[in-house]
Order: C-alpha cells, then structure tokens, then sequence
C-alpha cells in the first residue's frame, strides 16, 4: 500500500508563517510591486521553514531588490542639545552600515502628547523599512507600535523602554544602575539631609526606573537621606527652571538635586540665579550645556548614554534581516552608561 505524501507548501502556508497576506507573497516572487526589504526578508525566512519549493527564487528576489534600508526616527525636539547629538549621532551611524548603507529619517516632536507620537509612528511606518522611537509608555502609542509591526515594520525603543508586546528591541542603558550610581553619588558626596528630585514624567519607564533605583538604594544604604516629592518638569526647559526655583525657595536646608529627566538647561539656569555652590548636583548626559556646568561647578557629576555606541548599535539592528525567534521575542541591548566629572569632561 503506497504511503500518501504529505502536501506541498503553498504561497498560503508562507503567507501563514510569515504573517503577511498572500498577495505580499506573490509580490515579492512575481516583482509585481515593490515590497520592503524587511518583509521580502520576512517572506524568505518563512519560505524556508516550511520548505517551499520557490523559495531559492525568493532568494534571488531578495538579491536583486538589495538597497539602502530607509530607518525613521522619532525623537524629542530638536532645540534639546541632547537629541540634536542623538540626531547626529544616527546619521552618522546609518551612513557608517555596510554597503548599501541606509537613508535616515528623523523626526523631532515638539508636541510630546502620545496621540501626536502615535501618529508620527504610524506615518514612518508607511515609508520606511524599520522605526525607533523616543517615548512615554502609553496606550496609544503601544496600539501604534502594535499596528506598525503588523504591517512587516519592525519598532525599536530607544532610551526608554517600552511595554508593546510586539517591540522588536530596546537599546538604551541600565536605569536601575543609573539611579544606584546617583544615589551612591549624592551619600558620597554630601551631608546627609533633604534631596530633590526632578523628572520629565512618570510615563517614561527610563525616569520611573531611575526614580524607584534612587530611592531605593538611600533608603537601604544611606537612610540619613530625605528624598522630597518627585516634581515634573514635562521635558521642558521653562517649567523645569520654574520648578527648580520653586524647589530651592521652598527648601532652603536642600543638600543635592538629582535631574532624572529633559529639561536640564532650564534646571541649570535655576541653579545659577540662586548660586548655591554646596548644593550637590547629578543629571544626565554630555552635551555643550552640561559639560560647561561641570566645569563651572554647577552640576557635580553627569551620567551619560553613549551616544555613537548606541546609535551604531540600533542602526545595525534596524537594517539587519529578521531575526528567528519566538513570536514577540525582543532584542535587548544595554550599554554601559558613562560617567562623567571636572576630570574627563
């Protein structure tokens, strides 16, 4: 009795396994339209899995389609010192990849608001290969990261991470390090008493992370401490001077100011109207601004993303080929932080 053979894998399988619709899977075998490289390389990995006969032929079709990724950015705006240097530093990143290297477009948001980030999300979905964004946990933008990725566009989290399940990575620094090493700073460096602590917001998990890491490790190590209410600066410069006038009037015993969030310029301005020189300052991140209060005094100790490293790091992730995996299995990379005084700025 002669064994039944097990039916060859269709276009419909590989669309199945790939996530795509079978008409994407005709696309890239047929030419028919273009197709983005991230999802004729989606298609290729599946045609292989099930062992579809044309799947040499999709490979060939990869090849002949080979260009520069396109990889969107959203970002903060761009009168930070901080995201202007990350600009440039993805720029760089991008046009460093191996030949045929990558076309960059960034995005700077002065609306923060997530409906406004979502949306911009949605739109680098539509025209480029891969996506990385700058942004608060939020509903709204996990449903945009949601859709995005459903449309074969892979979204990474950059700086602070994000809860959408279908994130393709994050790359950023060990915040719960970052808020150990602030509070280690601040019980080294100054007379135990009262600490303020100023954030963007909460709904970043990087701030959030760095707060809880703050205050947990002066609670255990250094108990002599009192870490006051968290105050929000919004990310923005204006509100953070306000607020970190308000917070040195109202405590005029303050020992140290952690800076955990954007809107540094504005806290530094504050800091050098009141001039109080044996306040203890720790903040985030080396740009022209910062690094001329190290060296002034105002600002004691800086921890900082490595910015090329980082950016060199995402870009390579954004423009390589899907990685096999799990459904929702997500790329971490955590770099080092930098830190940074009067004697290495």
């Amino acid at each position: 009795m002669s064994k039944r053979r097990s039916p060859e894998p269709t276009m419909t399988d590989v669309a199945r396994a790939a996530g795509v619709g079978v008409a994407t899977v005709d696309r890239v075998i047929n030419r028919r339209a273009p197709v983005r490289e991230v999802t004729v390389q989606r298609v290729l990995a599946a045609a292989e899995a099930v062992g579809f006969r044309r799947a040499g032929l999709i490979r060939r079709r990869a090849g002949e389609q080979a260009r520069a990724a396109t990889l969107g950015f959203v970002l903060q705006s761009a009168q930070s010192p901080f995201y202007r240097l990350l600009a440039e530093a993805l720029q760089q990143a991008a046009a460093a990849l191996p030949p045929p290297g990558a076309r960059v477009v960034v995005s700077h948001l002065d609306d923060l608001t997530p409906r406004r980030v979502a949306q911009r999300i949605t739109e680098l979905g539509q025209s480029c290969d891969a996506v990385a964004v700058v942004a608060a946990d939020h509903p709204l933008i996990t449903q945009a990261v949601e859709a995005v990725n459903a449309e074969g566009v892979p979204v990474f989290a950059l700086v602070s991470d994000l809860t959408a399940p279908s994130l393709a990575g994050y790359v950023g620094v060990d915040n719960r390090k970052v808020g150990h090493t602030a509070a280690w700073a601040m019980a080294r460096l100054c007379r135990p008493g009262k600490l303020g602590l100023i954030l963007g917001s909460h709904r970043y998990l990087c701030q959030e992370q760095c707060e809880v890491s703050f205050r947990s490790w002066l609670r255990e190590s250094a108990p002599g401490f009192t870490v006051l209410e968290s105050l929000v600066s919004l990310e923005d410069v204006g509100l953070a001077r306000a607020t970190t006038q308000e917070l040195l009037h109202l405590h005029p015993d303050l020992v140290g100011v952690y800076v955990a969030g954007g809107g540094v310029e504005g806290v530094i301005e504050a800091l050098r109207e009141a001039a109080r020189p044996e306040l203890i300052v720790v903040c985030h991140d080396l740009t022209d601004v910062t690094r001329q209060a190290v060296l002034d005094g105002c600002v004691t100790l800086l921890l900082s993303h490595p910015l090329e490293w980082m950016a060199q790091r995402l870009c390579e992730a954004m423009a390589a080929p899907p990685r096999p995996g799990p459904s929702g299995s997500k790329l971490q990379m955590v770099l080092p932080f930098v830190v940074c005084t009067p004697a290495n700025v």
